[in-house]
């Protein structure tokens, strides 16, 4: 069921645009969330096994942690695999934020 390269998008949340890049595997996803230059962030792994998750942070983020942690999980339980996602953002995002570039990324993996 892998796919060959890779699904882009850009989302924009009032006047900030994040880059939401996710790479399909076989046994899971790589999701990249990035705003202004490309660059690895906080990271979250989680694996899906059943009806429960396990995430472990591999880099800690200052202040998206739980969004970073809920995204991989969610993403790992709905595809029963691996999920990892990395965050760099400029500055933290608020609520709303949050809730556009999680329905967007829920929206590409269920394509």
């Amino acid at each position: 069921m892998s796919q060959v390269g890779y699904k882009k998008k850009t989302v924009k949340v009032e006047n900030r645009e994040f880059l939401v890049q996710i790479v399909p595997f076989d046994n899971g996803n790589f999701i990249s969330i990035t705003e202004g230059r490309e660059k690895i962030g906080a990271m979250v792994v989680s694996i899906g096994s059943g009806p429960r998750t396990s995430a472990v942070t591999v880099i800690p983020s200052k202040s998206e942690s739980l969004f970073v942690k809920m995204i991989s999980e969610r993403i790992a339980l709905i595809i029963n695999g691996i999920c990892i996602v990395s965050i760099s953002t400029l500055k933290d995002l608020g609520l709303e934020d949050m809730k556009i570039i999680m329905n967007e990324i829920m929206e590409i993996v269920k394509q």
